[in-house]
């Protein structure tokens, strides 16, 4: 008896296991189910949403082609150069007196500059006018016993050596008085040497000698250097296989060169990464304006013109240099400076434009999407003449006033139907990557089903 009683407690425990199992797997698919259930619709329905997305207008970002004149430019890297450098030196030896002027000061043409002192100069003036005047009465008084000799020659009272050597006498008193006055003027000189003036305008540098020093004539070391900075040269270098055009379109105008400096930032701030370089087209051949352009930043900006070729192609780099003189009026530009030359030759009128960003490279050549009247992808072969900035100029392949495509081309295929999208990440593009976001569904995710209904 006691042991079937055993074997009932076994049975009944071990069915309220079974029920108590089995009530937990239906509970737990009855809590899943609704959710399970919506989360596969939604995630149908988003899939198909996609499906529907995908195989309907392709969302993308269009430009027209433009007609417009284009410059024909050759691009290059310049520095700039004082249009005239003077090594201020003291002609004279003596101690510096005084300065006149501050170490980076602009200074005109006549200004006083430093001053020696004059004491030991005036003195030699003194003397060198004590002499002349010594010598000038001598002179007088050999003069008069001249005129006297020769009288008393006329009437046979003396004889004639006796009259040629108070003669001789005489002509020597003048030469002494002559050498006297080129004294005189010396020491004038030598004493007008003690003020040191400026031969030209321009801008000081840093002062060499200061005041106490003893200044000797013509010593390496200059007392200070004066650049004029306006106008100023612009140094550049070109290819030498351009310098046919430059010499057919100088003959016609003067060619007209702008120099750009960089963005100015604020003291401590971080200089900004140079900008990336816009790949040129492939397959164009080397002409005067051809190859990438890359529109530099704000900043400095003059214009010149070209003053100067030189008359030798440089054999190592094959280079010429050119020289653009620039009137700098707000001293923008400053010996030593590096700046981006554009060298404008001429301007092309009516030529094609696009965005860069519309032609595509391939195998055979480079293309663009042509957006037609019915609103379907086109791709037209193109042929590139030169990029200048942001722009391609066309030379085969496109009128002007027809849509091209700027972006989104990786979605495009021949046929294919097109919506004209905002920026990029807004507008319509946003609906498509929705209708993506839908297939989120099935991972159970309610807050997901937004991006069903915009799929739809």
């Amino acid at each position: 008896m006691h042991n079937h009683l055993k074997k009932f407690a076994l049975v009944a425990v071990a069915a309220l296991s079974v029920v108590s199992c089995s009530g937990t797997g239906a509970d737990a698919r009855a809590s899943a189910q609704p959710q399970g259930t919506s989360g596969g619709t939604g995630g149908t329905r988003a899939g198909g949403g996609a499906r529907r997305g995908g195989g309907g207008p392709v969302p993308v970002v269009t430009a027209k082609a433009q007609s417009k004149a284009v410059p024909v430019t050759i691009p290059a890297v310049g520095t700039a150069q004082a249009l005239a450098s003077v090594q201020i030196r003291a002609q004279t030896t003596g101690q510096l007196s005084d300065v006149h002027f501050a170490e980076g000061q602009d200074v005109r043409k006549g200004q006083l500059l430093f001053t020696l002192d004059p004491r030991p100069f005036e003195a030699a003036l003194s003397q060198a006018d004590a002499v002349l005047a010594r010598d000038t009465a001598t002179a007088n008084n050999a003069e008069r016993q001249k005129a006297s000799y020769e009288d008393l020659y006329k009437r046979g009272l003396i004889p004639r050596d006796q009259y040629e050597t108070q003669r001789a006498s005489t002509d020597s008193l003048q030469a002494t008085l002559a050498a006297d006055r080129a004294a005189v003027d010396n020491a004038k000189l030598n004493l007008a040497y003690t003020k040191i003036v400026a031969p030209m305008s321009g801008r000081t540098g840093a002062l060499g000698v200061h005041v106490g020093d003893l200044v000797r004539a013509n010593d390496t070391t200059p007392l200070v250097i004066i650049n004029q900075v306006s106008p100023i040269y612009v140094s550049f270098s070109v290819p030498g296989r351009y310098l046919g055009d430059i010499r057919r379109y100088q003959a016609q105008k003067k060619l007209v060169v702008q120099a750009r400096g960089q963005a100015p930032i604020a003291p401590g701030a971080q200089a900004p990464p140079p900008p990336a370089p816009t790949p040129s087209a492939a397959g164009q051949t080397v002409a005067p304006g051809q190859g990438a352009t890359v529109v530099a930043p704000e900043g400095l900006l003059e214009d010149g013109v070209v003053t100067f070729i030189d008359n030798t192609v440089d054999a190592s780099t094959g280079t010429i240099t050119l020289k653009g003189t620039f009137q700098n009026a707000d001293q923008g530009l400053w010996p030593g400076l590096f700046v981006q030359v554009t060298l404008n030759l001429t301007t092309e009128n009516g030529v094609i434009v696009v965005p860069a960003t519309a032609v595509q490279p391939s195998a055979s050549g480079q293309y663009v999407y042509v957006v037609k009247a019915d609103r379907t992808a086109e791709i037209r072969p193109v042929t590139v003449a030169r990029q200048f900035g942001e722009e391609m100029i066309i030379a085969q392949g496109l009128t002007a006033g027809e849509e091209v495509v700027t972006d989104g081309q990786l979605r495009l295929t021949p046929g294919a139907q097109v919506s004209i999208a905002g920026p990029r990440g807004a507008g319509p593009g946003e609906a498509g990557q929705g209708g993506q976001g839908g297939r989120g569904g099935q991972g159970g995710q309610p807050g997901r089903g937004r991006g069903r209904r915009n799929s739809q």
